[in-house]
């Protein structure tokens, strides 16, 4: 079906999403069974929501192990967190539609002449702008779309629009922090003075986060579209438009902290977590409730890197914005339990359903999830504040799929709650999820949010007060009509038309609504999806044997001999237990679950070839080694391309060759080199192309030395792959002696190793130089040019070799870890994929880069330099 944008086919295009697969999956759970846990969540809420009111009201939040109000300046101060706190009642305000779909409507009623009658929003204090938007004016607004209707029902026929009017009140105190020559919104400002200046901690930042500037469309859009002043919807559109001018071109995604004076990314790596999360929900959503095509289209780009990117199903993993396929952290946040929501919207099932099982194994291992976890599923940040996120994605994904499993992860999160966070004044975060320790803190989210999503998850269409299709949730899952679409906003002024003269690609927009009915032919299909990512985080160890029963099964597998591209031996794998997860850099993962193998003794083989594979790695562990240059020194070249080259940890080490090798570049046959070459004779003497794959580096130099070749050069088959994106690494051995390998082998990523190939295909006879660093162009032996190398040369700290039988990485495993998972790669800088030897010279360069001059392709080399070494700053 054709997107639509009238406020008549908004509510059929969520509908569309929410469509159930099969009524028969539903019955799992019966009716009583989900009426007695939506009874649950309701004694749930009125336990918080009750304690707050009386031991705390008016303060902005409840401390529920001391039994009182959260005054700021009072307490103790807890930094940034409480710059949420604004002494206007914080949690009434965020907790008042949340009242309203419960059904209490007069304490929903009572509560809003509460906010009229005693909240005040001119306070001298300085709040966060993000925080004040989605909580406090997310809330007046909410409140309001409630209030109008239970209003046009019957009911509060006295409200006229006060919530409006003071929402109005509040956007107006935001909007001094809008004017900066970016758009991009100051982080903080005075309720009563706005920006002044150092004494009030405003108009002093220089930066702030990519969610902080973007998540305001929604509600200022709304404030817009309700009071008919364009001023709100414009600020926030043109800081959108800041936002998506900045992003990187090259990998469409936007860094986590922005300069908001110049623009500068100020923290480079991106993800789905903290820092951006809400940035890209809110394009979504403002698509779906305003119908700007602009904001679909946006978000489609951004979501096509994402996905190309930083989802490694199950895990979303922060990546470099300039070098997009490399890791930026070894740990994932718990902010991004958000996005299999946001999925779910988009109609992206599959992944949604890989990150959320993740996710709730994470939950039901740590009782909550971890503020941070690292990817084999530890502790990384031991907090948990009572987030919602993941009740958020649960009940979409509930939505979706009908799927009763949903309910019972809801379920799940109900009884860890009433387990671990109830205490007699409320519900007490998590200070450390491992030994269940408290802290004094209810934050106002808890009630806005998580009680929203998990009646809604429980609660049958009758139950609801109103049809919440016709309704969208803010990132505070506050209510807003989706009618709005059609509220006048046409004296909105275009600040900025940033799509004009701009080439976007139509393949990443999707203009069709999916239906789920046709997503899930087969019931089971959410499951079979679900259980291979149990089995990765749930790491049992293998049941102990003390004997072989003879005869039984095939014979074990060594960690050395194994090929990953031999299908006998992933069957083996398969029979003990061990798993392979593709990475998107051509590696695999290797997972072991004991349970899974076909008998105890093909767990206990399982178990000890992880181990010797573990071994394997450790013993080749070696110095790390810088870059190696491919100079293409033929006619037409003459040495000005140089191609960026991996090193390997065995044959000649080229930095201890005065002269290099130098020879002619021949095609081995078979192209991979792993068996005896039947192109010998023309690769003796000349240096031989050999493709990545299929078996050991070590046995392809062995192959082609055999036959006479000089040198060999691997080019990797992982197709797009690059030095400009991709981290370098050394070529590890097999595990045994390679002394007996006295030729240098170098590797080339896709991109570089296809130039080589087509100078060869183009120009039949190619020489090249194979050296530590680039020569002097024509000059054999003349005193060497450095190219910047060692001037530029620059490390991440990221480490550690991979132990690569072409494609395979492991980490060292502790006790109560199955994981095998090495991040065995070695990021380097040095040598650019194309580097000039004669400043006289222009560079030949690819077709990504015509039109690129030396300067500019130098400077964005700088830029990369600059954040490699903010990440190191910042311990990424």
């Amino acid at each position: 079906m054709w997107m639509h944008h009238s406020a008549t086919m908004l509510p059929a295009f969520l509908l569309l999403f929410f469509m159930g697969t099969s009524s028969r999956l539903s019955e799992a759970m019966s009716r009583d069974e989900k009426n007695k846990l939506r009874n649950q969540v309701l004694e749930m809420f009125d336990h918080a929501y009750q304690n707050y009111m009386d031991h705390a009201y008016p303060a902005d939040e409840l401390m529920p192990l001391t039994c009182r109000g959260r005054v700021r300046g009072l307490e103790p101060s807890r930094g940034d967190v409480d710059d949420a706190l604004g002494k206007f009642s914080l949690t009434l305000i965020d907790t008042l539609d949340t009242l309203a779909l419960l059904n209490k409507t007069t304490e929903f009623e009572s509560a809003v002449r509460r906010v009229v009658t005693d909240v005040r929003l001119d306070n001298d204090i300085v709040v966060s702008v993000f925080e004040t938007n989605i909580r406090v004016l997310g809330g007046l607004l909410g409140g309001h779309s409630m209030a109008v209707m239970l209003k046009e029902s019957g009911r509060m026929l006295w409200y006229q629009d006060e919530l409006l009017h003071m929402a109005k009140d509040l956007g107006l105190r935001l909007l001094p922090a809008f004017n900066t020559s970016s758009g991009l919104p100051y982080p903080r400002v005075n309720l009563r003075f706005g920006v002044r200046g150092p004494e009030t901690r405003t108009g002093t930042e220089t930066d702030t986060c990519t969610a902080c500037a973007g998540t305001i469309i929604l509600e200022f859009a709304a404030l817009s579209r309700f009071t008919g002043d364009p001023t709100f919807e414009a600020h926030a559109r043109r800081a959108l438009d800041f936002l998506w001018e900045k992003r990187q071109r090259n990998s469409n995604l936007v860094g986590t902290t922005i300069n908001i004076h110049s623009g500068e990314w100020v923290r480079r790596d991106s993800g789905v977590g903290a820092g951006i999360d809400s940035y890209y929900e809110y394009l979504m959503k403002a698509y779906i409730l305003l119908g700007d095509d602009q904001f679909l289209q946006r978000f489609n780009t951004h979501y096509a890197s994402i996905m190309k990117y930083i989802s490694q199903p199950p895990l979303l993993l922060d990546v470099h914005i300039h070098k997009p396929l490399l890791p930026a952290r070894t740990w994932m946040d718990s902010l991004l339990a958000f996005f299999p929501g946001l999925q779910v919207l988009k109609g992206d099932i599959r992944p949604a359903i890989e990150t959320h099982e993740m996710l709730y194994q994470v939950t039901k291992k740590h009782n909550f999830l971890p503020e941070a976890f690292t990817t084999d599923f530890r502790v990384h940040w031991a907090q948990h504040p009572l987030r919602p996120e993941f009740a958020e994605s649960t009940y979409f994904l509930y939505k979706a799929t009908r799927d009763p499993y949903y309910l019972e992860v809801g379920r799940t999160i109900l009884e860890n709650l009433n387990r671990f966070a109830r205490v007699p004044c409320g519900f007490a975060a998590m200070k450390d999820v491992r030994t269940g320790s408290h802290e004094d803190r209810m934050d106002s989210f808890f009630l806005a949010e998580m009680f929203k999503y998990l009646f809604l998850l429980f609660a049958e269409e009758e139950d609801l007060p109103f049809n919440v299709e016709d309704y969208i949730f803010t990132t505070e899952a506050h209510l807003l009509p989706l009618s709005l679409s059609t509220a006048p906003n046409s004296q909105a002024p275009t600040l900025v038309n940033n799509m004009a003269g701009e080439e976007l690609d139509d393949s990443n927009f999707e203009w069709t609504c999916p239906n789920t009915r046709l997503l899930f032919p087969d019931p089971a299909f959410p499951r079979n999806l679900r259980e291979p990512i149990r089995s990765a985080v749930d790491k049992s160890c293998p049941r102990p044997t003390t004997h072989r029963d003879p005869g039984m099964g095939r014979p074990p597998l060594r960690a050395q001999d194994f090929m990953a591209n031999n299908p006998e031996h992933l069957e083996l794998l398969r029979r003990m237990g061990v798993s392979l997860i593709h990475l998107k850099d051509g590696r695999v993962q290797l997972v072991q679950h004991a349970t899974q193998a076909v008998s105890a003794v093909a767990a206990e083989d399982g178990m000890r070839f992880m181990q010797e594979m573990m071994e394997l790695s450790s013993q080749q562990q070696k110095e790390q080694l810088p870059p190696r240059a491919v100079q293409i020194v033929s006619h037409p070249f003459f040495g000005r391309v140089v191609l960026t080259a991996g090193p390997a940890q065995f044959g000649i080490d080229l930095s201890k060759s005065s002269s290099g090798v130098r020879g002619f570049v021949t095609v081995a046959e078979p192209y991979n080199g792993c068996s005896v070459l039947s192109n010998g004779e023309i690769v003796a003497g000349r240096i031989a192309l050999l493709q990545r794959g299929q078996c050991m580096f070590a046995e392809k130099a062995r192959h082609i030395q055999k036959a006479g070749a000089i040198g060999g050069i691997v080019i990797d088959d992982n197709e797009g792959s690059s030095s400009d994106t991709a981290p370098l690494f050394q070529m590890a051995g097999d595990g045994r002696n390679t002394d007996d390998v006295t030729l240098p082998l170098l590797f080339l990523f896709h991109k570089e190793g296809n130039i080589l190939l087509e100078a060869l295909k183009e120009y039949r006879e190619v020489e090249v130089l194979l050296s530590d660093k680039a020569r002097d162009r024509g000059v054999d032996g003349a005193e060497e040019e450095d190219c910047s190398t060692e001037e530029k040369e620059h490390t991440s700290p990221a480490s550690s070799d991979p132990v690569d039988q072409s494609q395979i990485t492991v980490e060292e495993q502790t006790t109560d870890d199955s994981v095998v998972r090495q991040d065995s790669v070695q990021p380097v800088e040095g040598l650019g994929s194309y580097v000039p030897v004669d400043e006289g010279e222009e560079p030949a360069v690819d077709e990504d880069l015509s039109g690129q001059s030396v300067d500019s392709l130098m400077a964005d080399w700088e830029e990369d330099l600059e954040a490699f070494k903010q990440m190191e700053k910042e311990e990424l």
